[in-house]
């Protein structure tokens, strides 16, 4: 199993949205850069568990956890003309974009916001940490993983 965080805008796509998706599972789609689609598509994995973050909003942070319940499969918006995520140059024979499906698992009480990550000694290797690193999906080591979890079970 491995451990990853996905970045959501909450007015685009929020934690209380997957809440209330039938069965709390809803594919992650609309991704948009090559590195993080090769994750998708190559790297994450069914059972994988994901740290869900909200970003571009006041409160950014991490707000819940999910876990993988289909692996990567081609992204269906890149062929819908009305999708804002539509891409033309897409073929379905040879799509570019794919998607994971996730189903939450828990939302914490509390965000662990952003600020908090950065300042955690423990915390070195994660993207978010690391200047120039803004991909909306990105690998976190075990050690770290199990950090933020301490973190997130343990705030008041």
């Amino acid at each position: 199993m491995q451990y990853w965080l996905f970045k959501t805008e909450p007015d685009a796509f929020s934690i209380d949205d997957l809440a209330a998706m039938p069965e709390q599972t809803e594919h992650w789609d609309g991704i948009r850069n090559y590195q993080a689609r090769n994750f998708l598509r190559d790297q994450v994995k069914l059972g994988d568990q994901v740290f869900i973050y909200h970003s571009s909003c006041t409160d950014v942070g991490i707000v819940g956890l999910a876990k993988v319940v289909k692996e990567g499969y081609p992204d269906h918006s890149q062929f819908n003309p009305e999708s804002k995520y539509y891409d033309p140059k897409s073929n379905p024979d040879n799509p570019r974009w794919y998607m994971v499906d996730v189903k939450l698992q828990q939302k914490f009480a509390k965000l662990l916001p952003l600020s908090a990550i950065k300042s955690d000694p423990e915390i070195t290797e994660l993207g978010l940490v690391k200047k120039g690193h803004r991909l909306s999906i990105m690998p976190v080591n075990e050690q770290e993983a199990i950090r933020l979890l301490a973190r997130l079970t343990n705030q008041a």
